[in-house]
């Protein structure tokens, strides 16, 4: 398993976007149910929507981390073609 530059400035955003989420909810549930959404997100896209996400601790922790956004990012740049195929 290879991880390249894309994944590794895609966790990024997802820690400052998870930072900047965290400093505008203030509670911990609100953004522990925005890591479930993200998931759940990227759940669907895979089974549902046939795309060809792979699966790896990478784009687990993005979306754990960014949530919806971190889950759409991924689904994005899968769908583009530039990371996580």
């Amino acid at each position: 398993m290879v991880v390249g530059i894309a994944e590794i400035s895609t966790l990024i955003i997802a820690i400052i976007v998870a930072y900047v989420l965290y400093k505008i909810l203030k509670t911990g549930t609100k953004l522990a149910i925005n890591a479930v959404l993200g998931i759940l997100i990227l759940i669907v896209a895979k089974v549902i929507l046939g795309l060809e996400i792979a699966i790896t601790w990478i784009v687990i922790l993005i979306c754990a981390i960014g949530g919806v956004f971190g889950a759409f990012l991924v689904i994005l740049l899968n769908y583009l073609g530039i990371a996580f195929v």
